[in-house]
């Protein structure tokens, strides 16, 4: 993931509670609780503490995350990383060692999420495109091994709190 432009760096000793808000791309060394949205990438490093629901263009999870992940491009979980929540995103990279505890929506699923995020956000969805039914999602769990499998609606401690926030952004 290439970040261009002006980055923000939350540094290692910060602590932050309520909502960041990033013009450009954002990098965390410390701790967040709360709301992050950024216009960029967001990267979470391995000494992150993260307690928050994230929407970006891009999101590096190598620390810890407890909420969920909307980015419009890539989600990636690095090594040694731990996601606890829902992403959303047109792709979806787990790297060896990285642990992902909650549902994947990829694809046009995410489309119809992000166009939802438009809609709300006021902005008209492009012409000729039509509301789709919800299809079950599926709920991917990855080891540190890196190994990974789904279950469709399975749900974990927490998830219906999760669930319940994701069907607020669509």
């Amino acid at each position: 993931m290439a970040v261009e432009g002006e980055i923000t760096v939350i540094g290692q000793g910060a602590r932050l509670e309520g909502t960041v808000v990033s013009a450009g791309s954002l990098r965390i060394d410390g701790a967040v609780k709360g709301q992050i949205n950024a216009d960029g990438d967001v990267i979470l490093s391995p000494q992150s503490q993260v307690d928050a629901d994230i929407r970006a263009e891009n999101v590096m999870v190598s620390g810890r995350l407890v909420g969920n992940v909307i980015a419009k491009g890539r989600a990636e979980l690095g090594r040694g990383g731990r996601i606890e929540g829902d992403v959303t995103s047109r792709t979806l990279v787990i790297q060896e060692g990285g642990v992902f505890s909650g549902r994947s929506i990829m694809d046009q699923q995410a489309q119809r999420v992000l166009q939802g995020q438009q809609a709300q956000q006021g902005q008209q969805p492009k012409q000729g495109q039509q509301a789709e039914l919800r299809q079950p999602q599926q709920q991917a769990v990855s080891s540190a091994s890196g190994e990974a499998a789904t279950r469709p609606n399975a749900t974990s401690p927490g998830s219906s709190e999760r669930a319940r926030a994701t069907q607020n952004l669509q």
